[in-house]
């Protein structure tokens, strides 16, 4: 498993902060360890899947993320 740091652009409340949450747990692979406002800590298979994937997951709900 691989540690991720993602800064999040377009969160603005706990309403966002449980959206992309609730997403990154339900996706395989993905182990949340923190979401904030503005940001996400992870650990991800990365056999499974790559940052650019994990991003499109953010995406699908509505706001930004890169590594910063």
């Amino acid at each position: 498993m691989e540690s991720l740091h993602l800064t999040i652009e377009g969160m603005t409340c706990e309403h966002c902060v449980r959206a992309v949450d609730g997403r990154l747990r339900r996706t395989p692979g993905i182990e949340v360890s923190a979401v904030t406002i503005g940001s996400a800590d992870l650990r991800y298979d990365s056999a499974r899947m790559n940052v650019g994937q994990i991003a499109d997951v953010i995406a699908d709900e509505g706001y930004t993320a890169f590594e910063p």
